[in-house]
C-alpha cells in the first residue's frame, strides 16, 4: 500500500516539533525514491492559519530583530540562526504547496516534494554549522514574514506561486552571492560553502515556481506577465526590493520583460522588509 502524500504533509505541517517535521520529510523522501505515493484526496486541507511552528524561537516583528556584524562570533551565530529559520520556514512552505492545492498534475507534487527534501537538507546543514558554535535553532527570536504571505495566499495557487517562490524566495538569488563573498573574505569557508549549496538549489526552486505559475496562467487563459505584476501590486502594493541578480533570475525563468518591469517597480516604490 503506497504512502498518502497529503497525510505526510499534514503530519509535518501541524506538529510543532522540528524533529517530527524532518522525520516526515525523510519518510516522504524514502517513499518518493521507493514505492511511490498516492494522491488520494480523502479529506480537505486544514487552515493555513493553524499550521504549527516550534515553540522556540519566539516569533517577533522583523523590526525588533537586532542587526549584528558577521565579524563577531555573536553576529555569526545570529546570522546562522536567521538562515536556519528561513530554511525551516521553507520546509513548511514547500509542504504547504503540496498539501493545500489539490487537483494539480502529479509532476507538481513531485516538484514541491523535492523542494521540501532539499530545504530539509539545507536546514540540517545550517543547524549543524550552528552547533559548531555551541548554538542551536530556537535560541534567538525570528520573524514569520514568509509564513504570513503563505496564509494570505492559501486560497489561490496562482498567487502563492507568484509571490512566495517568485518574490520572497527569489530575493535570496539577489542577496546570497554578496553574503558568500563576505564570508569568503572572512575566511569562513564552511558557512560560505553551505550558502553555495543553498543558492544553487534555490535557483531550481524559483524555476519551479516560474514553471507552475505559467502553467496555471495558461490553464486559465491569463497572460503570465500581466498577472504576475497584478498580484505583486495587489498583495505587496508593488513593493519589491532591488538590485536584482539578473543572471540568476534569468536562470530561474524570469524574462527580460519581467526584469525590466521589476527594476522600474523597485525604483518607484518602497519595499516590504526582507
Amino acid at each position: 500500500m503506497s504512502t498518502n502524500l497529503f497525510e505526510i504533509a499534514e503530519s509535518c505541517l501541524y506538529t510543532p516539533s522540528v524533529e517530527a517535521k524532518l522525520e516526515a520529510t525523510k519518510r516522504a523522501a524514502l517513499a518518493f525514491r521507493g514505492e511511490g505515493f498516492s494522491l488520494d484526496d480523502r479529506l480537505p486541507p486544514k487552515p493555513a492559519s493553524e499550521v504549527r511552528f516550534p515553540e522556540r524561537p519566539e516569533l517577533v516583528d522583523p523590526r525588533h530583530l537586532p542587526r549584528r556584524k558577521l565579524t563577531t562570533r555573536a553576529g555569526k551565530i545570529a546570522f546562522l540562526h536567521a538562515v536556519a529559520h528561513i530554511e525551516l520556514t521553507a520546509i513548511q512552505l514547500a509542504w504547504d504547496m503540496v498539501y493545500r492545492f489539490r487537483g494539480m498534475p502529479r509532476a507538481f507534487y513531485n516538484d514541491w516534494l523535492e523542494v521540501a527534501i532539499e530545504e530539509a537538507y539545507h536546514f540540517s546543514l545550517v543547524r549543524g554549522r550552528l552547533k559548531d558554535f555551541d548554538a542551536d535553532y530556537g535560541q534567538f527570536p525570528a520573524h514569520r514574514g514568509l509564513w504570513e504571505l503563505a496564509e494570505e495566499t492559501a486560497h489561490d495557487v496562482k498567487a502563492r506561486l507568484a509571490l512566495v517562490p517568485r518574490v520572497m524566495e527569489a530575493r535570496g538569488l539577489d542577496v546570497t552571492p554578496a553574503m558568500i563573498d563576505k564570508l569568503d573574505a572572512l575566511g569562513d569557508d564552511a558557512t560560505a560553502n553551505i550558502l553555495r549549496i543553498i543558492l544553487r538549489d534555490e535557483v531550481g526552486h524559483v524555476a519551479r515556481g516560474t514553471r507552475w505559475f505559467q502553467y496555471v496562467c495558461n490553464e486559465q487563459g491569463i497572460d503570465p506577465v500581466t498577472e504576475y505584476f497584478d498580484l505583486v501590486e495587489r498583495y505587496l502594493r508593488g513593493a519589491v526590493r532591488g538590485p536584482f541578480n539578473i543572471e540568476l533570475r534569468r536562470a530561474a525563468g524570469f524574462s527580460d520583460l519581467e526584469l525590466q518591469r521589476l527594476k522600474r517597480m523597485a525604483s518607484e516604490s518602497p519595499a516590504r522588509p526582507d
